[in-house]
């Protein structure tokens, strides 16, 4: 059985999974804003002490591809690739949103019956700031309805799909779109943020597929370029 490890650094939470197949055998994660640098080796490495398991007995590692934080994909990337060189084994990379959505409909029983024919789509949202969200939408297959996009929010956004059906929206960027989106069909839910054992049923397809990745030339997928604050005044 494959065994896979599972980084996430996307969003303000800095979490790795260590998975057998799509079951998680260990997972470090940690909330606090910019310790991605200074936490992530750390916990890779605890985790593989924690389960006495070499690094080397890794079949792949997966990495939270994006749209997200530039640096916190940038430093998430950066370690999945050193790992890969160092062990020689394929690197695999998931849509950040795909996991999310991935990450509902494994707790998905929390909020509807498990035998629940209600039909209705699936909107993870990553903040971008201001108004602003990375997005997509899924149904309940995870097949993709809407594309990956930079998105402002206002009262009209998927006001279209909003008619036809109820759409969950989920994620660190749907909190600031519940008082702006007010359709009935609109269900707002707060527990459910980006975490690498979220990608694990995900990465194990590719896995089977043979899906990896060019270790040498991945890039993260940034959707916007990075854009730094230049200071109003030069103080010499």
């Amino acid at each position: 059985m494959s065994l896979i490890l599972h980084i996430e650094t996307a969003t303000e939470t800095c979490s790795v999974a260590l998975c057998k197949g799509a079951d998680v055998i260990a997972e470090k994660e940690s909330t606090e804003m910019n310790v991605h640098s200074s936490k992530l080796t750390v916990f890779i490495e605890e985790m593989f002490q924690d389960t006495a398991i070499d690094i080397s007995s890794l079949d792949a590692v997966a990495v939270s591809k994006g749209p997200g934080s530039y640096t916190g994909l940038r430093i998430g990337v950066s370690a999945a690739k050193g790992i890969c060189y160092g062990i020689g084994k394929p690197l695999i990379a998931i849509n950040t949103l795909q996991s999310l959505a991935n990450g509902f409909l494994q707790n998905i029983e929390k909020y509807f019956e498990a035998d629940t024919e209600e039909q209705f789509l699936l909107c993870p949202m990553l903040d971008a700031r201001r108004m602003e969200v990375y997005t997509a939408m899924y149904d309940k297959l995870l097949n993709e309805i809407k594309p990956v996009t930079a998105t402002i929010i206002n009262e009209d956004s998927f006001s279209e799909e909003l008619e036809k059906q109820k759409i969950i929206f989920f994620g660190n960027g749907s909190d600031k779109c519940s008082n702006v989106i007010l359709h009935k069909n609109a269900v707002f839910i707060k527990e459910i943020n980006a975490h690498a054992s979220y990608m694990s049923s995900l990465s194990l397809k590719c896995f089977i597929s043979g899906t990896f990745e060019d270790v040498a030339y991945f890039e993260p997928y940034y959707l916007k370029d990075f854009i730094t604050t230049i200071p109003k005044k030069i103080v010499f």
